[in-house]
C-alpha cells in the first residue's frame, strides 16, 4: 500500500524536517526542565523523613 510506505517514510526522516517552534519548545522545557526539577523537589522535601530501619510493630515511620 502506498499509503503506509509514505507515511513509514515520514515517520523515518521526521528528525531531518524537526524545527524548534514554541510548542516544542515547550514540550521540551517539560521534558528536561520542569519534570527532574519537580522530580528533585519532592526528593529532597522527603529525604530522612521516613526511617524504616529497625522499626517495630506500633512505632512511627516519621522522624521528629
Amino acid at each position: 500500500d502506498p499509503a503506509i510506505e509514505r507515511w513509514n517514510r515520514m515517520r523515518e526522516d521526521a528528525y531531518k524536517h524537526f524545527r524548534f517552534t514554541p510548542r516544542t519548545t515547550w514540550v521540551t522545557m517539560c521534558g528536561f526542565v520542569l519534570v527532574p526539577g519537580a522530580i528533585y523537589y519532592l526528593a529532597s522535601k522527603t529525604h530522612l523523613k521516613w526511617n524504616w530501619a529497625g522499626k517495630r510493630k506500633g512505632e512511627a515511620l516519621v522522624q521528629a
